[in-house]
C-alpha cells in the first residue's frame, strides 16, 4: 500500500469512526426534540459549509447550477431523504434505539445491491444475491420475534440507500452536494427555529449556554466526517471502502449494548447473526472478485 492509499484508509476510517460515535453526541441533546435537533443541524451545517466554500473559493459551480431546474429538483429530493434519515437517526438515539440504528447501517450495503439491480440495471453476482437473501431472512426473523417490522433500521437503510443512489448519478461532488442540500433545507429549518424561539419553546429560548454550544457544534460535526470520507474515497479502492464502512455500525452496536445497556435477547442475536453472515458473504465475495479482476 503506497503512502497516498494509507492516508486514504486513515481518512475513511476516521470518517466512519466519527459517524459511529454520533450516539454520544445526540444523547447530550436528549432534552431537545428530534425535529429541532435536525433543524439546528441543518442551519449550523449550512454556516460551516459557507465558511469552507469561502476559504476554498469554490463558488464557480453555483451560478450554472441555478439555471438547471432538473438538477435542483433532484437535489431537493436528496435533501428531503437526507433530512428524513437524520430525523429518524436522532429520534432512534434519543429514544434508546441505538441497536436498531446500527442494524439499519449494517443492512444498508445490501439495500444498495438491490437498488442497483432495480434502478441501475446492475447484475448482482450469485453470492451477492445470497447475501441479500440472508439479510432479508434476518429482518424477517426479527419481525416475527418482536411482532413488528424493525422500522427504524428499514427507514434508515432505505432512506440512505436511495439518497446514495441519487448522489451516485448527481453532477456535484460531496462538498458541493452537501452545500446545495443544506442551502435548500436551511430556509425551512431557519423559519421553524425562528417560530419556536418566538414562542419560547426552543432550546435557544430555554436552554443554557452548554446546551446551545452542543447545538452549534452540529455544523462541523456533520460536515467534517463527510469531508474526511470524500478525501479517503478518492484514494482507495471501493472494495477497501466497502469493508471500512462496517466500522460505523459496529461502534454503534457496541455503544448500544455495553454503554446504553439496550436489550439484546437471544432472539435478536439470531436476527443480527443472519445479517452479519450476509455481510461476511458480501465482503468476501467483493474481495475475491477484486482479486480475480
Amino acid at each position: 500500500m503506497n503512502r497516498d492509499s494509507s492516508k486514504g484508509v486513515i481518512y475513511a476510517a476516521l470518517a466512519y469512526a466519527a459517524w459511529g460515535l454520533f450516539p454520544l453526541y445526540f444523547k447530550q441533546l436528549a432534552g431537545v426534540p428530534s425535529l429541532e435537533v435536525v433543524a439546528h443541524r441543518t442551519v449550523w451545517c449550512m454556516v460551516f459549509m459557507l465558511i469552507v466554500l469561502a476559504v476554498l473559493k469554490r463558488w464557480a459551480w453555483l451560478g450554472p447550477l441555478l439555471r438547471q431546474p432538473k438538477v435542483l429538483g433532484a437535489f431537493a429530493l436528496s435533501a428531503l431523504l437526507l433530512s428524513a434519515n437524520w430525523l429518524t437517526y436522532v429520534w432512534a438515539v434519543q429514544h434508546d434505539h441505538v441497536l436498531d440504528a446500527s442494524l439499519g447501517y449494517f443492512i444498508n450495503p445490501l439495500v444498495n445491491v438491490a437498488l442497483g439491480y432495480v434502478f441501475l440495471h446492475e447484475r448482482p453476482r450469485r453470492l451477492q444475491w445470497l447475501a441479500v437473501g440472508l439479510a432479508a431472512a434476518g429482518v424477517l426473523w426479527l419481525t416475527l420475534q418482536t411482532g413488528r417490522l424493525p422500522w427504524v433500521a428499514l427507514v434508515l437503510a432505505a432512506s440512505f440507500g436511495i439518497y446514495g443512489l441519487l448522489r451516485k448519478v448527481a453532477s456535484l461532488g460531496a462538498l458541493e452536494g452537501l452545500a446545495l442540500e443544506t442551502m435548500l433545507l436551511t430556509p425551512v429549518a431557519a423559519a421553524a427555529l425562528g417560530w419556536w424561539t418566538s414562542q419560547g419553546d426552543s432550546a435557544l429560548a430555554q436552554g443554557d449556554a452548554g446546551m446551545i454550544t452542543w447545538l452549534l457544534f452540529a455544523g462541523p460535526l456533520t460536515a467534517l466526517p463527510l469531508l474526511l470520507f470524500a478525501a479517503g474515497a478518492r484514494r482507495i479502492p471501493m472494495t477497501t471502502l466497502g469493508l471500512l464502512q462496517y466500522i460505523s455500525p459496529s461502534i454503534q452496536f457496541m455503544l448500544g449494548v455495553w454503554l446504553y445497556h439496550e436489550p439484546f435477547a437471544a432472539a435478536r442475536v439470531v436476527g443480527f447473526g443472519l445479517i452479519w453472515a450476509a455481510l461476511l458473504v458480501y465482503s468476501l465475495e467483493g474481495w475475491l472478485n477484486s482479486r480475480r479482476a
